[in-house]
């Protein structure tokens, strides 16, 4: 393991804020969370993440997408029991607003509505919150879980032209791996060590997928490809 992590490396990680050819870029911002997910395609083979919320970063750092799992998962969660409230208080709203109507004394029956009126609008934002989609990225032979991202309903439209992209550019950086099969364990070893270094993985998350890694490549193990 020393040997590999101390090698050299073919291609260097470029910082997110120096020199850069940049291929793509997309800012989607979260209203609820208040915060700014950018994603970035620079010099072909990399992948820049960066969570921002006013003017505060959260998060920022580089993948190398030789090493990321083409399959980018994208999921939905839907606030089931919000939904169903939500529409259980609209309809009481609107049935105590038609008997109003024909009441003779509408004052209570004015403050009732006025009461599930609120508590609709009220579970209504709490069930926009809560339904929300997220785009989540792994290593592809340590399984570890590089980048992971939670946003309103919609996240994976706004995404879509930029993932298209993407996987382009995932499509071109496998093309760059080494062709030695060393080469590569030695080069997927040390970008799993970087990302535990700048914090990007936990240290179990870093020693997980070190097995996974070893184990993918050693003989009879899931091809480097």
């Amino acid at each position: 393991e020393y040997v590999v992590l101390e090698s050299e490396q073919e291609h260097a990680v470029p910082h997110p804020h120096g020199p850069r050819r940049r291929h793509a870029r997309v800012d989607v911002p979260d209203r609820f969370r208040r915060r700014v997910l950018r994603l970035e395609i620079i010099d072909y083979f990399y992948l820049t993440v960066r969570v921002q919320r006013a003017q505060s970063v959260l998060a920022e750092y580089v993948l190398d997408l030789r090493f990321v799992d083409p399959s980018v998962r994208m999921s939905r969660h839907i606030a089931t029991r919000w939904l169903v409230a939500t529409l259980v208080l609209v309809t009481l709203a609107v049935a105590i607003g038609l008997r109003v109507q024909g009441s003779a004394a509408p004052g209570n029956w004015l403050v009732a509505c006025l009461i599930a009126s609120t508590l609709a609008v009220a579970a209504g934002f709490v069930c926009a919150y809560r339904t929300t989609e997220t785009l989540a990225v792994f290593s592809i032979h340590g399984r570890a879980r590089l980048f992971e991202h939670t946003g309103m309903l919609g996240l994976g439209r706004a995404l879509r032209p930029f993932l298209i992209k993407l996987s382009a550019h995932v499509r071109i950086a496998i093309a760059a791996r080494r062709r030695s099969k060393a080469l590569h364990l030695r080069d997927e070893m040390r970008e799993h060590a970087r990302l535990h270094e700048t914090g990007v993985l936990s240290k179990p998350e870093y020693e997980a997928g070190k097995v996974r890694i070893l184990a993918a490549h050693a003989p009879g193990g899931a091809s480097a490809s």
